[in-house]
């Protein structure tokens, strides 16, 4: 039998932490964790330790280490925290898969670490790509890191362009569902309530991701990602709403075919390929029963409807800085919002103002991004609270 592949985890409990657990839960003659790294919920992670027994452990502050040694019954295995706690579970001696999941720029850092060790990346974390994609790629280029995407539509672009030349592609479209207010009418939609918002049609995620799936920042974010992902040409990525969330992605090639890839509404299936490349395993979810389905349907993308959109393509076109500040604006935005200090509609006013704002700057080295984030935040909650 072959040796089990060693696994870290990034944002283990979060949903595509959670996620990424259960399937090696269920494969453990495959698959050992080696690391975990979470936030401050600490009993999940508890409970996630005693399963799986990982040698490092990663928590967010100096309280919550100290609060997760007093609570462990099981064999302590090293505990860190902070963001270089993060890094230290990402560099691991031994390695063979770090799973990038740590929501926001907050995981640049860790995933950068997890490159630098030349394993696999199964990359969740688009925020990193989005605003560091150049440093993130020349990284991987000199450690021999391969990404392999856990979004659901890059997962169906990589898998669509497995053996096709970039130089046939002709277009990439991004699927999306359109969020809770797909069918609202316009009139509504400026006011809608953060439940209303977290009410996702089809897909369960965390609120961060929620929200830009009601906003459609998600997409946008996306686009830039898959940008730096698969190196297409910026004028090659569309997006089209399709709201059975069953086709995640489209690849058109020049001689007229589309490439498609279908699957059920769940995450499990990307996650399970990033971690069985190049192998396919058997699936984690029920087959899809395209006779139960019976309809596909795809929409344009209405820009009145989605304004953050066009912001978005502003920012992958301009380069630069924007997709900085995008990220950035947008983080801070979303998280007013939930704090419920700015309406749903404020969400795009917001973003939309701070980038027409910006005035760019290169952004090439990462101690330069973090401080055009920095500086963006403290702009965005200024620009808040002036709106409050």
């Amino acid at each position: 039998m072959s040796r089990r592949k060693k696994i870290a985890v990034l944002g283990s409990t979060g949903s595509i932490g959670v996620n990424t657990l259960d399937i090696l839960a269920r494969d453990s003659d495959r698959f050992e964790v080696t690391g975990l790294a979470a936030g401050s919920n600490i009993s999940l992670l508890l409970r996630q330790v005693e399963a799986f027994r990982p040698k490092i452990v990663s928590v967010r502050s100096r309280h919550d280490a100290m609060e997760f040694k007093k609570t462990l019954k099981t064999d302590k295995p090293a505990v860190v925290f902070g963001p270089e706690g993060a890094e230290e579970v990402a560099s691991f001696p031994g390695n063979d898969i770090i799973v990038s999941a740590i929501t926001g720029i907050v995981g640049l850092r860790p995933t950068l670490a997890a490159v630098k060790t030349g394993c696999r990346v199964a990359l969740a974390n688009k925020e990193s790509m989005v605003v560091a994609g150049a440093i993130l790629q020349r990284e991987a280029a000199k450690s021999g890191a391969r990404f392999i995407p856990v979004d659901s539509e890059h997962s169906g672009i990589f898998q669509c362009l497995a053996k096709e030349r970039l130089e046939d592609v002709s277009r990439v479209v991004l699927t999306a569902s359109g969020g809770p207010f797909f069918r609202t009418p316009l009139a509504e939609m400026g006011e809608k309530t953060v439940e209303e918002t977290l009410a996702h049609p089809r897909w369960k995620m965390g609120k961060k991701v929620t929200v830009d799936s009601a906003t459609m920042m998600n997409k946008g974010l996306e686009l830039i990602e898959a940008r730096w992902l698969f190196d297409i040409d910026p004028r090659k990525l569309g997006i089209l709403i399709h709201p059975q969330s069953i086709v995640h992605s489209l690849v058109e090639l020049r001689n007229g075919s589309v490439l498609a890839q279908l699957s059920p509404t769940d995450m499990k299936i990307p996650i399970h390929y990033a971690l069985t490349y190049p192998r396919r395993g058997d699936s984690p979810s029920a087959a899809l029963d395209l006779a139960s389905i019976r309809v596909l349907e795809f929409f344009e993308v209405e820009e009145v409807r989605y304004p953050l959109i066009r912001v978005a393509r502003r920012a992958l076109e301009e380069g630069k800085s924007f997709p900085v500040v995008l990220n950035a604006a947008n983080e801070t935005a979303v998280s007013a919002f939930l704090d419920r200090r700015i309406s749903f509609s404020g969400i795009s006013r917001v973003v939309s103002d701070i980038l027409e704002r910006h005035r760019p700057a290169d952004g090439r080295s990462l101690e330069e991004i973090f401080e055009i984030d920095r500086r963006t935040r403290k702009q965005t909650e200024d620009y808040i609270k002036h709106m409050s």
